[in-house]
């Protein structure tokens, strides 16, 4: 799920916020015609928003963020009904894997102050098939969430999640594993990371091969939806 990389710190998040609120309405009220299924919906925070180790999001960008780069810190699937409603499966550690409407998880990911992460949505290139894979990501619902991060143990996280569901008939995943990092930018455990693994009783896995919604998002096979495009005509 992890990748290594260097978090600057500045002091942007309530501008995101102020401009993702829009951005997120207008997800919101979007209709089929702008979301197809199959889409991927990412989750992401400017990188200095890693400033506390109590938070699991605080954690993951620490891990993947880069240079002037906003930290994909969670991947959703984007579904859409015969009638045109939009609902997400993903998963999470509040829900586990689960499929719920849009406004549940704009909700679940509004921050504390108020304000909003970004959201950009990504779609596969080649997408004829994508509305069968957001259908083989339903099989996994009630799966509870990875805290392991390991493959293979029946949970998920939600790179996972996608990993495991774009997947052909023929076996072959869309998406390629990396070894996970969970070291900050100086090579050191995040606390919330040595927390976390010390509570279950495991070691950090560190290198062993998973995903990470930052990988994922540079895919050659995903390309970005510009947000003016989701706009409602």
């Amino acid at each position: 799920m992890l990748r290594g990389g260097k978090v600057l710190r500045y002091s942007c998040l309530k501008v995101f916020g102020l401009f993702f609120l829009t951005v997120i309405l207008c997800l919101g009220c979007a209709t089929s015609r702008q979301l197809k299924s199959g889409d991927l919906l990412f989750v992401g925070l400017p990188v200095d928003y890693a400033s506390s180790d109590k938070e699991m999001s605080g954690a993951i960008a620490e891990a993947t963020g880069e240079e002037n780069a906003v930290n994909y810190i969670h991947v959703a699937i984007v579904e859409v009904d015969e009638q045109g409603k939009l609902w997400i499966v993903d998963a999470t550690t509040n829900r586990g894997v689960d499929r719920h409407p849009m406004d549940t998880t704009l909700s679940d990911f509004r921050l504390k102050d108020g304000s909003y992460p970004v959201i950009d949505l990504y779609r596969l290139r080649n997408s004829h098939k994508a509305a069968q894979f957001a259908q083989q990501a339903r099989q996994f619902c009630g799966q509870p969430y990875d805290l392991y991060f390991l493959p293979d143990n029946g949970a998920m996280y939600c790179s996972e999640l996608v990993y495991e569901s774009y997947v052909t008939k023929r076996g072959r995943h869309l998406f390629m594993t990396v070894p996970m990092n969970f070291k900050s930018a100086d090579g050191t455990y995040p606390i919330y990371w040595i927390n976390l693994f010390e509570r279950i009783g495991q070691p950090i896995p560190q290198g062993v091969p998973g995903t990470n919604p930052n990988d994922m998002a540079k895919a050659r096979n995903l390309k970005k939806i510009r947000n003016s495009k989701l706009l409602p005509q």
